[in-house]
């Protein structure tokens, strides 16, 4: 007790701290996630791939809502999702995929509320799009065992497949690989800076005022449907809190200053250290909310989640 004890408390120290060093995608496979029948997910854009490190925006000529920054882009991410949940029943994976689609409704719902609460709607919607295609392009490779898995998901989909995690570890798991891992590349790709020279991170910062508003219904969804021990992290207290307060402001500062160390380096290997720094930052954070969120057996494990879950979530 006294060993995996230090190891949680090392892992409260380390839970909101930057590291700095190498580390390249593992790969890994994931052989309890349910079978899914990948020709029926058509859509899928390599963004990463297809966008320049120069590119500073959208085109709203586009025929594809997606490059265009249409709404409706935002609302194909969110239907996709919502298969993923429904796919996944009470594998752990649905945890952060349950999430993930409330927060992707939330950012359509508000902006069809206000239509000016953002400075450029087809940045923003380009930018959902964008993103979402970081974490898709993960787990993907991770289902079919081939392509690139940055560390950071791997820890965090290897948690939820071996039911290592308890539902909290799994929600902010994947919740820091994505933002502590995608996000800076993504921002990094679509452009900090408007075509008139303006900054972009006033729309990036404006999401935080979404996130505050899904976090407490989304907990408390997750409650009812998966775990109601999700509530609370442990040695930290209100999951809700956590990430309202200090986690998801903090991390999404970081993906943006870290989004500006990759835009302002002098050259390709520069750019590459910057990298590197970032995966290893993610994989830190990984390790260290693990250590906190684990499960202890044989004092504690998955069954009493399991048999709550399959018992409040239809099939």
């Amino acid at each position: 007790m006294g060993a995996r004890h230090g190891a949680r408390l090392l892992g409260l120290a380390c839970l909101l701290g930057v590291g700095v060093g190498l580390a390249w995608p593992a790969v890994g496979r994931a052989d309890s996630v349910p079978v899914v029948d990948l020709s029926s997910d058509p859509w899928f854009v390599n963004w990463s791939a297809l966008l320049p490190p120069a590119y500073m925006g959208v085109n709203t000529d586009s025929a594809d809502a997606c490059v265009a920054g249409r709404i409706m882009c935002v609302d194909k991410v969110a239907k996709r999702l919502q298969n993923q949940v429904s796919d996944a029943g009470c594998n752990h994976n649905a945890v952060f995929s349950l999430a993930y689609q409330r927060t992707t409704e939330y950012v359509a719902a508000w902006e069809r509320a206000d239509p000016s609460f953002f400075d450029d709607n087809p940045w923003l919607n380009h930018y959902d799009a964008a993103f979402a295609d970081m974490y898709f392009t993960a787990w993907n490779n991770w289902r079919r065992g081939s392509g690139g898995v940055p560390r950071a998901w791997t820890i965090a989909f290897d948690a939820a497949d071996r039911r290592t995690a308890m539902a909290t570890g799994n929600l902010l798991l994947g919740m820091s690989a994505h933002v502590n891992r995608d996000l800076p590349f993504t921002l990094y790709s679509i452009g900090l800076v408007a075509p008139s020279g303006s900054s972009r991170k006033p729309d990036h910062d404006r999401v935080n005022e979404i996130l505050n508003a899904v976090v407490t219904p989304l907990i408390d969804e997750i409650a009812r449907r998966y775990d109601p021990s999700v509530r609370t992290v442990p040695a930290l207290g209100s999951t809700a809190d956590f990430l309202e307060y200090q986690a998801l402001p903090l991390w999404r500062e970081q993906a943006w200053r870290n989004a500006e160390r990759l835009a302002t380096a002098p050259d390709a290997a520069a750019r590459s250290v910057v990298a590197d720094s970032i995966e290893q930052s993610a994989a830190n954070t990984a390790t260290a909310l693990l250590a906190v969120t684990s499960y202890t057996p044989p004092l504690t494990s998955s069954a009493s989640r399991d048999a709550y879950c399959a018992a409040h979530v239809a099939g």
